[in-house]
């Protein structure tokens, strides 16, 4: 019951991710449609057994002010998938800006990206290509799709029509 549910506005564009529960109390309110169930999976009360909900869309158009997604460490580093940008290691992670605050780099999507301690302090003040190393990732301002796709963890092969 831990698995997602992708939640589409009423113009099928993909707006949120939420839990099987909330997923289906939408339904049952008939609030949401189900447009793609999990194949085979079913939840089940005493006399009745519902088809697991993959996708559902709003009856309504819900006017979302799209805000962005928020700058922050976590969100940084879940863009990174939690590695090294320049070696690859997933310990002792750290955030690095590619160019320096001390030559005018600024905290930006652009700018920032998770390296692990030792390769952030070999970096120290200077650019990568001054210190030798490789960004493995042009470090840029995830779309709320891609982001969508990172917080799933598993997707559902249903859901490429509606990310992309």
């Amino acid at each position: 019951m831990d698995q997602k549910v992708l939640v589409l506005n009423g113009d099928y564009t993909a707006i949120t991710l939420c839990s099987v529960q909330k997923a289906f109390v939408l339904l049952y309110l008939d609030k949401a449609e189900l447009i793609a169930n999990k194949e085979g999976a079913f939840l089940r009360t005493v006399s009745k057994a519902f088809p697991k909900p993959s996708i559902i869309k709003l009856q309504r158009y819900v006017r979302v002010p799209y805000k962005g997604i928020a700058l922050s460490r976590h969100n940084i580093m879940k863009r990174d998938h939690f590695e090294c940008q320049y070696c690859g290691s997933t310990k002792n992670l750290t955030l690095d800006h590619v160019l320096p605050r001390s030559r005018g780099g600024d905290s930006s999507w652009s700018n920032l990206l998770t390296a692990c301690a030792r390769c952030n302090h070999a970096k120290g003040h200077r650019t990568p290509e001054e210190a030798g190393l490789v960004v493995r990732q042009k470090p840029r301002k995830p779309t709320l799709s891609s982001f969508l796709k990172l917080s799933a963890g598993t997707i559902d092969h249903t859901w490429h029509a509606y990310l992309n």
